[in-house]
């Protein structure tokens, strides 16, 4: 077999037989995907460092085929599918080291973990991975449907069963999910008609004409869902909040991510160019994307679904900087796309992490672990700041190419490029609110008091606290680097062009010298303040001793968010499901069966009326 062969038939084997290994030993079905994750992150590298151009690109899986459908089985490689199969690798690995702990009912505290196991876990997480590589590198569309809807029952198996939530959580995902891909196999159709072929590679269409917008926004659906866009985005805070830590690491905040942008990166810079209302909508759905999602975060109180949330939100920046269209915007779109990758996995490990050692999933629930778990609390609070877009960590950097992108944006005369400072605005809002959310759940869970019901608390195993800590020095270096490494060898040049020329990049090494020193400082100036003898006391107000069960959370303020007016209209909306397009749709449904119901009496006479008035219907068709 080739390396292409092992890279997405391997995994996908491997996870059908181990379906005959009962879950009880849950810890070899965890070992045999440990070997088999390792084994594709070293595939991944060496096709990551293959060469990209177009005459080394094509490549097919012809060999363990039937002749017949060979030319259906063409894979490119290039800078973009190389970039995703790194990561994708990266992340199969280190999220099967963790299950493998994670997934341990021995170690689970509380219950809460143990509940939420999927059955067959582990068959289906390979099996996510192969297909993940297969649409990676998928240049059939055929293909690339074909493995992309797998994803879509692999998604659904990896949180079904547990219980009603998580079972209608399971089904939402499943119905959205798999209306989208119904959406792309009818685009996929259009676009067939229109070029005569299913190979990207030899797709080049223009978005004026009416079949071409009907297969952009077709395409565009089953991205925008795949990563969690507005207005089909539903289906993640929900999965979030009711599947494993690890599940939603894998998929909603990793491969899903980098599965659902890549395609739009392929719509917006290979299958379709882009006209000016196109680059409009997008823009417009990113923005709506980065402030509707990080509105919703900023009142939540269950840490998974408020991740889940931001998941939501992140996606809105790369979406922007792919509309611009420009060298720079999409190189800073990709940028994102893998650092929110990175930063998003590892905040969902770190909340696995306290679910694990508490059970307890409500910020208000919990406070004070940073003690009691520091290495979970560094991780986290990196992650944080990287979202949260502070410098010198990856999020900033990539956050400020988009910036930079949409001011460059602006020197243009198109009606997107005229509304320049409305993105840059939204954009930076965004951050603003990623930031005050962000505090809210580092003070909620591991600062102030810790909650005497929690009991004992201790930090999680290696096999835990390994992957998250691999993925926080990956957001360090990643920010400090961006510049002279990680951009230009990252990033492939086929469609973003040689990163050091871009204008008005963020000197990353000089300014974290300058935070560093500043910090060692800061330390001193501390320490030295500490030597000096001084007494201790009692804290009091208004002449009384404070006791000390009294304490503020720091919860109550984000409640008076909803207190707002404006705010308070949304949020009584969104609420009540007006947002949900998955409610809407079953709401409709419903409503429709119950007037069909209504039509259907029973009585003869009643259906022959409507068989007349439906032979009338179509008379007065024909006619007309």
């Amino acid at each position: 077999m080739t390396d292409f062969q092992l890279l997405i038939m391997m995994p996908m084997l491997v996870g059908v037989v181990i379906f005959v290994i009962p879950d009880s030993m849950k810890i070899i079905k965890g070992l045999i995907a440990l070997i088999v994750t390792a084994v594709t992150l070293y595939l991944s590298i060496i096709v990551f460092r293959l060469p990209s151009g177009a005459e080394a690109g094509l490549y097919s899986l012809q060999s363990i085929f039937l002749p017949v459908i060979d030319k259906f089985m063409m894979l490119k490689v290039d800078g973009l599918s190389r970039l995703i199969v790194l990561f994708i690798g990266l992340f199969g690995f280190l999220y099967a080291i963790y299950s493998i702990s994670y997934l341990d009912r021995s170690q689970t505290s509380k219950g809460s973990v143990k509940a939420k196991i999927p059955p067959y876990y582990y068959s289906y997480y390979l099996i996510t991975l192969g297909a993940s590589f297969g649409v990676a590198l998928a240049d059939n569309l055929l293909l690339f449907v074909a493995l992309w809807g797998l994803l879509g029952l692999t998604l659904y198996k990896l949180i079904k069963g547990h219980d009603d939530e998580s079972s209608a959580t399971g089904k939402k995902t499943l119905i959205l999910i798999g209306a989208s891909d119904s959406i792309l196999i009818m685009g996929i159709g259009l676009i067939y008609i229109s070029a005569r072929t299913f190979n990207m590679s030899e797709i080049s269409l223009f978005t004026n004409t009416k079949i071409a917008n009907i297969a952009f926004l077709s395409l565009l659906i089953a991205s925008f869902t795949k990563a969690g866009a507005f207005p089909f985005h539903t289906w993640i805070p929900d999965y979030a909040k009711d599947a494993p830590a690890s599940t939603s690491a894998f998929l909603p905040a990793s491969l899903d991510k980098l599965l659902g942008i890549y395609f739009l990166a392929r719509i917006c810079t290979g299958l379709f160019h882009l006209t000016q209302w196109a680059t409009l909508l997008l823009l417009i759905i990113g923005s709506v994307t980065i402030i509707a999602a990080v509105m919703m975060a900023l009142i939540q109180h269950n840490y998974k679904k408020l991740l889940g949330y931001h998941s939501i939100s992140q996606v809105g920046y790369m979406i922007t900087g792919l509309a611009l269209g420009t060298p720079l915007g999409i190189a800073a779109g990709l940028f994102h796309l893998v650092n929110n990758a990175i930063y998003k996995g590892g905040l969902f490990l770190t909340s696995g992490s306290v679910e694990k050692r508490t059970g307890k999933e409500e910020l208000g629930e919990l406070g004070g672990l940073s003690k009691f778990m520091p290495l979970t609390f560094i991780a986290a609070l990196v992650f944080a700041l990287s979202i949260s877009g502070i410098p010198p960590f990856n999020g900033f950097y990539s956050k400020w190419m988009i910036y930079t992108g949409i001011i460059q944006f602006g020197t243009g005369t198109g009606i997107a490029n005229k509304l320049w400072m409305v993105w840059l605005t939204l954009a930076l809002i965004g951050s603003a609110l990623t930031l005050a959310s962000f505090v809210k759940l580092i003070s909620g869970i591991y600062l102030g008091r810790r909650n005497e019901q929690l009991g004992e608390v201790k930090e999680v195993s290696f096999l835990m606290w390994f992957p998250q800590s691999v993925l926080a020095v990956l957001c360090v270096l990643f920010g400090i680097f961006a510049y002279n490494w990680v951009i230009p060898g990252l990033i492939g040049f086929t469609h973003v062009g040689n990163a050091n020329t871009f204008p008005g990049l963020w000197p990353a090494q000089a300014v974290s010298i300058l935070i560093l020193v500043s910090i060692i400082v800061g330390f001193i100036i501390y320490w030295v303040g500490t030597l000096k003898t001084r007494r201790v006391s009692d804290s009091f107000i208004g002449g009384e001793k404070l006791q000390e069960e009294l304490s503020y959370s720091s919860l109550e303020f984000y409640k008076t968010i909803g207190t707002f007016k404006l705010f308070g209209f949304f949020y009584e909306k969104a609420k009540r499901k007006w947002f949900d397009i998955y409610h809407l749709g079953k709401e409709f449904v419903l409503g429709l069966n119950s007037m069909l119901s209504w039509c259907h009496t029973g009585i003869l006479s009643t259906y022959l009326m409507w068989m007349i008035l439906g032979i009338a219907a179509m008379l007065v068709i024909l006619i007309v």
